[in-house]
């Protein structure tokens, strides 16, 4: 028997449906609310509301769980990589030995930007925001491949897999020629090599001498970029499933996405981390002070990179990539100032009851931002990066959106609190 609940409302009663999914989790179905009593359900950001049923990853903050498709995060880190993982968070499942061939070969041959593509970087400044650029760059796709990007579900699902590679390989390429243009140097294109190992060849080589890559530092990489590959329905995926309800095609809709990462309150918690580092460094501080500042409430000595809007306990990531952090410093010799205050924090953090009762554990943005720093990765990146590891979520959940057939467009209602009806004056009336 159906599960319901009652809301009664002026005296009368009414029934709402309840879903509940397969881990367990409830929800009240309030899709028919305003059709049947006039009301709507107000929740300012969304932050108690389901706005889609979704089968791609399951989180729970309570308990500090993380599954794509049903595998744990940690397992997925342990034997997968990031290629692997982004195939299993598109099309639903672990690939098989030729499915994961043909994929990776997609992602290979279209790796390259074509020269009139390339040319689009000169009508930029040097110094021009790195996100700004990507998010252009990336919807400018749609109009250099007009094929795969027709604004027709049909027919964009027709040529989704070569669409969902295209972005991948190529999203992975721009980062890498917004490094080279930034810092006035020539394209290096790409290579028949893996995924990270060309990222950091794309970035670091010369014209005619390849950057050599320690296997720590492309380890380190692909951890960093499957760690990022979904999360649940957070700003940017909310933002490209609702820009992909509108039948908007993959690379239009991840051109949004991005744009909602490249705010400070997302996808820029890492470069915040850094910022804290530096200014604590400055102050010559070996990070003792600033944890006394920030236990005393000082506003100007918040603690970044600690605690998590959705984790309620430990960021299941945050463990993961907190290992990668120490092995690639360790593997490397880094002697970097900065990462020497950053582990004082986490060990100050990790062992003083103020942040273990608040639950204020390192997480992911926090260990993300140290690696990215020892693989040489400069801050104004560090969101490129991030959304170089988001592209495949941010596919699955608009290929979810274009192949769902009794699919709508998004469109969010609001309680008005403007003026009430006035009457029209002329300006020589108003005073």
């Amino acid at each position: 028997m159906a599960m319901t609940a009652q809301l009664k409302l002026d005296d009368k009663e009414y029934s709402l449906p309840v879903i509940v999914g397969t881990e367990g989790e409830k929800a009240l179905d309030t899709r028919k609310l305003r059709a049947d009593t006039g009301y709507i359900a107000y929740d300012q950001g969304y932050g108690n509301t389901g706005s889609c049923e979704s089968a791609i990853t399951y989180l729970d903050g309570e308990n500090g769980i993380l599954r794509h498709r049903g595998y744990p995060i940690e397992q997925l880190a342990q034997h997968s990589n990031f290629v692997e993982t982004a195939y299993l968070v598109i099309y639903g499942e672990l690939p098989t030995v030729e499915q994961r061939k043909v994929f990776s070969g997609r992602l290979r041959q279209h790796a390259a930007i074509e020269p009139q593509m390339q040319a689009i970087f000169q009508g930029y400044p040097k110094d021009a925001p790195p996100m700004a650029m990507l998010s252009s760059i990336v919807a400018s796709l749609a109009a250099h491949y007009p094929q795969l990007a027709t604004n027709d579900f049909e027919k964009d699902l027709a040529n989704f897999d070569l669409a969902a590679a295209m972005a991948i390989s190529k999203i992975r390429t721009i980062g890498a020629m917004l490094y080279r243009y930034q810092n006035g140097l020539p394209y290096v294109p790409p290579k028949d090599i893996p995924f990270c190992d060309n990222l950091l060849h794309m970035m670091f080589s010369e014209l005619y001498q390849d950057y050599v890559v320690a296997p720590e530092v492309t380890r380190a990489l692909n951890t960093l970029l499957l760690l990022h590959a979904d999360h649940e329905q957070n700003c940017s995926t909310s933002t490209v499933r609702m820009v992909g309800s509108s039948a908007a095609n993959l690379f239009t809709s991840l051109s949004a996405g991005i744009c909602a990462l490249s705010g400070p309150l997302h996808g820029g918690a890492n470069t915040a981390v850094m910022h804290m580092l530096q200014s604590i460094h400055d102050e010559h501080d070996d990070g003792t002070r600033f944890i006394a500042a920030a236990k005393s409430g000082s506003k100007s000595s918040r603690l970044m990179g600690f605690g998590h809007a959705v984790y309620k306990n430990f960021d299941p990531r945050a463990k993961i990539i907190g290992q990668a952090c120490d092995d690639v410093l360790t593997k490397l010799g880094i002697n970097d100032p900065l990462l020497a205050i950053a582990k004082n924090l986490e060990q100050a953090a990790l062992k003083d009851d103020y942040f273990l009762s608040r639950k204020l554990y390192p997480n992911v943005d926090f260990y993300s931002g140290i690696i990215m720093r020892a693989l040489g990765i400069p801050v104004n990146m560090f969101t490129i990066i991030f959304a170089i590891g988001r592209a495949p979520g941010w596919i699955a959940n608009w290929r979810e959106v274009a192949a769902n057939p009794k699919g709508r467009i998004y469109r969010p209602r609001q309680v008005y609190a403007g003026p009430v009806k006035r009457d029209y004056r002329p300006i020589a009336q108003r005073g």
